[in-house]
C-alpha cells in the first residue's frame, strides 16, 4: 500500500471514529478531543471547580493502552527523557490554554469542520499561522537537546497512571467529581470507548500522525506524508457525520456546539496552539502517544497540559459559548510573547553552544 494511502486511511479511521463517538453520546463536534478530555479528566481529579467539565475520559485511557501495547509489541517501546523538561512543562502550559480559549485541541479543530463548524476554519488559519511562525525558529537552529535514555519504570508510568483512572471510572469513589450537565455528561458506553480509544492509539502509534507535524513538514521540507493523514481524519469525519449525525450537521459560523465566533480569538488561541506543538515537537495527541510508549518528556508535556487546564478553568481562561473571557485573551496574548521569547532564547543559546564546540575543536 502506498505511503500516502496509507496514511489517509489511517487518518480516517480516527476520523470515522470521532463521528461514531459523538452517534453514541460524546458532545456535538467532540468525537475526540485531546485538550478537552485532558481537561474533564482534571476536572474529575478535582484539580478545577468547573462542573459542566469533570468526566474521567475512557477514550484517553483507550489511546494510551492501545498506544502502549502496540509500541511494546513492535519495538517502538523506548524510554528516554531529559530533553529541557522544564521548558515543555511550559509550553504544554500555554498550548492548553490556547486551545481552551479556542476550545479545542487541533484535532478537535478538524472533526469541528467535519461537522460544518467554520469557526474551526479560522481556528486553522490560525494554527497554520503559529506553525509557520515555528518553522522560522527551527530554521535557525531551534532544538530542546537530545533525549537520554531513562529506568525502565519510567515508561510504565503513563500506562499505570490509566490504569488507576479506569479504576477511577468504575468504581467511582467519592473523591472523583462526574458531571451531571454540560459536556461532562455526555458520553459514549465506557467499553466501546475504551475499546474505540484503544484503536485510534494503535492508529496514531502505527501511522505517527500528528497534526502539528503534517503543517510542519509541508512547510518546512515541502512533504507532504503526514498531511494525507489530516485529510484522511477530515474526510472520513465528514462523511461519517453525514451518515451518522446529518440531523446535527450544520455548515456555518452561529449556533455550533462547544463553541463561539470570537474570530480574532479562535485564530490567536490557535496560533498559540501551533507555536507550541511545533516547538514541542508534536501536538497535543502525539504527544499522548508518545508518553504512551516511553517517552518521559512526553509525559511532563502532558503533564503540563492537565496542569494548564486546571489552571485555566480556575482563573477563568477557558471561553465558552459566550466567548472568549477577557482573562483568555490576556493568558493568550502574554502566552504568545512569553513562548516567543522562551523560543528566541533558546535559538540563542543553541547558536552559543555550537560556537563554543568549534572553538573548542579549533584550540583541541
Amino acid at each position: 500500500m502506498g505511503g500516502k494511502r496509507k496514511m489517509f486511511i489511517y487518518g480516517g479511521i480516527i476520523g470515522l471514529i470521532g463521528a461514531i463517538l459523538m452517534k453514541l453520546g460524546n458532545p456535538g463536534n467532540m468525537g475526540i478531543c485531546i485538550a478537552c478530555f485532558w481537561r474533564d479528566i482534571a476536572g474529575a481529579l478535582g484539580l478545577h471547580r468547573a462542573e459542566v467539565v469533570q468526566y474521567i475520559r475512557p477514550e484517553i485511557i483507550g489511546i494510551i493502552f492501545g498506544s502502549f501495547i502496540i509500541s511494546y509489541m513492535t519495538g517502538d517501546f523506548k524510554v528516554k527523557g531529559g530533553s529541557s523538561s522544564l521548558i515543555r512543562f511550559v509550553l504544554g502550559f500555554f498550548l492548553m490554554i490556547g486551545a481552551l480559549v479556542f476550545l479545542g485541541c487541533p484535532l478537535r479543530m478538524l472533526l469541528r469542520l467535519g461537522n460544518g463548524d467554520l469557526n474551526a476554519l479560522v481556528g486553522l488559519f490560525g494554527y497554520v499561522a503559529g506553525i509557520f511562525i515555528g518553522v522560522q525558529f527551527l530554521k535557525r537552529g531551534y532544538t530542546l537537546g537530545k533525549s537520554i535514555d531513562q529506568p525502565k519504570i519510567v515508561g510504565f508510568i503513563f500506562p499505570i497512571i490509566a490504569v488507576v483512572l479506569l479504576m477511577f471510572l468504575v468504581v467511582k469513589p467519592a473523591f472523583i467529581l462526574f458531571s451531571t450537565e454540560g459536556p461532562g455528561s455526555m458520553a459514549a458506553p465506557i467499553i466501546i470507548s475504551l475499546v474505540l480509544g484503544a484503536i485510534v492509539g494503535i492508529a496514531l502509534q502505527r501511522s505517527r500522525v500528528c497534526t502539528a507535524g503534517g503543517f510542519r513538514d509541508a512547510i518546512l521540507i515541502k512533504d507532504y506524508h503526514f498531511l494525507w493523514g489530516l485529510v484522511g481524519i477530515f474526510v472520513f469525519n465528514l462523511a461519517g457525520n453525514l451518515i451518522l449525525n446529518f440531523s446535527s450537521f450544520k455548515l456555518g459560523f452561529e449556533g455550533q456546539p462547544v463553541a463561539h465566533t470570537n474570530h480574532l480569538w479562535n485564530f490567536l488561541g490557535m496560533t498559540l496552539v501551533g507555536l507550541c506543538s511545533v516547538l514541542l515537537g508534536g501536538c497535543p495527541i502525539r504527544q499522548t502517544v508518545l508518553a504512551s510508549q516511553g517517552d518521559g518528556d512526553a509525559g511532563v508535556t502532558v503533564l503540563g497540559l492537565v496542569v494548564g487546564a486546571a489552571f485555566a478553568h480556575n482563573f477563568g481562561l477557558a471561553s465558552s459559548a459566550k466567548g472568549a473571557t477577557a482573562n483568555g485573551k490576556l493568558a493568550v496574548i502574554i502566552g504568545i510573547i512569553f513562548v516567543l521569547f522562551l523560543a528566541y532564547s533558546v535559538v540563542i543559546n543553541s547558536k552559543k553552544a555550537k560556537s563554543q564546540s568549534k572553538e573548542v575543536k579549533i584550540n583541541g
